[in-house]
């Protein structure tokens, strides 16, 4: 099984060093010259969203929360089909536009003077929560490592932070969507597979996966978490508000961004939407089965991990169920949800760093070298503050990823929602917007979640908008900017 994966980690490195020849110009490294087509945007976008929380968290949180956890899943579907179908194609325009290279530039360009304000406190925010991001996706790589060979976790972070932070500095956006895409296919395989492999399992042990559920404690087998009233409905709500985290990912909007014409952007949106289909289909799935099997005694020894940590249910099942030298491709799988949202979000990390705070303070003009080669620099420097990080946080894989979406989500949606749909939005909006997402994503984690039982993905979001609203009206544009 580990020649398998070794084998993956070389397939990863061959397909980056292959594109990376591509990547020789500024606008290549940073969103790939529009030279990438819907098909493999849709497939990156798609790879880079569903990180380890997608087969580590989501499928950890069915297998905790039971039923409830649907809200989850919907809330998701829901966010990835209003960006790609709402979003997609006006930020393709607007990136013409403008010409903008990063989500943190499409804002700042909008408002003749504000750049340096505006692109210095979005990249601050990028950076602050990418860490956190990358910190979760190279723990979920140590977690998966080291339950399938062995390997002491420390060692599991190191090898995925080593080659995700390796290929993303030698190719840049075209390495980082080459690999994607193979990751994505790898991916998918894992959530139809294991399904399936699972279901036969189920039959031919007698386990019915539905019944287990409906007659386990009402509040794992109720979709409200056996709540009613005004309870009820803010467990769905703070369920589905991991939608709103969509419309403000820069690591996701940069595909719309780098898409070259409106025909692709019909493609990507379709390809996009049934993948999303199929895999949380088969998340839950995996969920949901592995609660009937624990109940049904057919987890065995492997019980003892699950009482220690849940988000390790599919890399158990995959252990117990399947051959070794395939368990060793789905497992890829499961090391490609990390390697995919890491290396999209180092990328990012670095160029917001040399596009959006170098960039603006510098007093010489930097050149298009000199900016290809601090992109490469600050990208091993991202990459390794997130690998200490890593090493010292102990919080789940979904929590720190929570953590990260509603802190970005929330600072970027409500400014690019207003920025891309409503034409009265002011630099004074945008900004409110980048600071109230971020202060209140912290305040609402630390001080108000626990008490009132509403995630800072909702809060924060509905507060940042208002601010930006309220801000934009009362600070208006001298002269409003066109919209597209």
């Amino acid at each position: 099984m580990i020649i398998v994966f070794v084998l993956y980690l070389a397939a990863v490195l061959v397909i980056a060093f292959i594109s990376s020849r591509r990547a020789k110009t500024l606008s290549s490294f940073v969103l790939g010259d529009k030279k990438i087509s819907g098909l493999s945007l849709a497939l990156s976008e798609r790879a880079t969203g569903e990180s380890a929380w997608l087969l580590l968290g989501l499928t950890g949180e069915a297998f905790l929360i039971g039923m409830q956890a649907l809200w989850i899943a919907l809330g998701c579907v829901i966010g990835i089909a209003f960006i790609w179908f709402v979003m997609g194609n006006r930020l393709r325009l607007e990136t013409e536009r403008t010409g903008a290279l990063t989500v943190s530039s499409l804002l700042s360009r909008k408002f003749p003077g504000a750049e340096r304000t505006i692109g210095t406190l979005s990249a601050s925010i990028v950076v602050f929560f990418f860490t956190f991001y990358i910190a979760a996706q190279f723990s979920g790589g140590g977690l998966i490592l080291h339950d399938t060979f062995g390997i002491d976790p420390v060692w599991g972070i190191i090898i995925g932070s080593i080659v995700v932070t390796f290929y993303c500095m030698i190719g840049g956006f075209m390495s980082v969507v080459a690999t994607d895409v193979f990751q994505a296919v790898l991916m998918i395989f894992t959530l139809i597979v294991l399904p399936i492999v699972i279901l036969f399992t189920a039959a031919a042990n007698n386990i019915h996966i539905m019944e287990t559920i409906q007659n386990a404690d009402p509040v794992y087998s109720s979709l409200t978490a056996d709540k009613t009233g005004a309870a009820a409905v803010l467990l769905i709500m703070s369920g589905m508000s991991w939608a709103f985290g969509y419309t403000g990912q820069p690591q996701l909007l940069t595909r719309m961004m780098a898409i070259k014409n409106e025909r692709d952007v019909k493609t990507a949106k379709w390809v996009a939407i049934i993948w999303t289909l199929f895999a949380y289909s088969g998340a839950m799935i995996i969920g949901f089965a592995g609660f009937a099997f624990l109940k049904g005694g057919l987890l065995g020894a492997e019980e003892a991990k699950l009482a220690k940590d849940f988000e390790k249910i599919l890399p158990v099942m995959i252990n117990l169920m399947i051959a070794p030298v395939l368990a060793g491709f789905l497992l890829s799988g499961a090391i490609s949800a990390m390697m995919s949202t890491a290396s999209s979000e180092i990328i990012l990390g670095s160029s917001s760093i040399v596009e959006d705070i170098y960039g603006n303070f510098s007093k010489r003009k930097i050149t298009p070298e000199k900016s290809l080669y601090l992109n490469k620099v600050l990208t091993v420097a991202v990459g390794a503050v997130a690998f200490v990080l890593a090493l010292s946080e102990r919080d789940t894989v979904y929590g720190l990823v929570s953590y990260a979406w509603s802190g970005i989500g929330s600072s970027f949606g409500p400014a690019l929602l207003l920025l891309l749909f409503w034409k009265k939005i002011s630099r004074a909006g945008v900004i409110a917007s980048l600071i109230s997402g971020t202060v209140g994503t912290v305040i609402w984690k630390n001080w108000i979640l626990i008490p009132t039982g509403v995630s800072e993905r909702l809060g924060s979001f509905v507060f940042a908008f208002l601010l930006a609203v309220v801000f934009s009206l009362l600070i208006p544009e001298k002269k409003t900017a066109e919209h597209a």
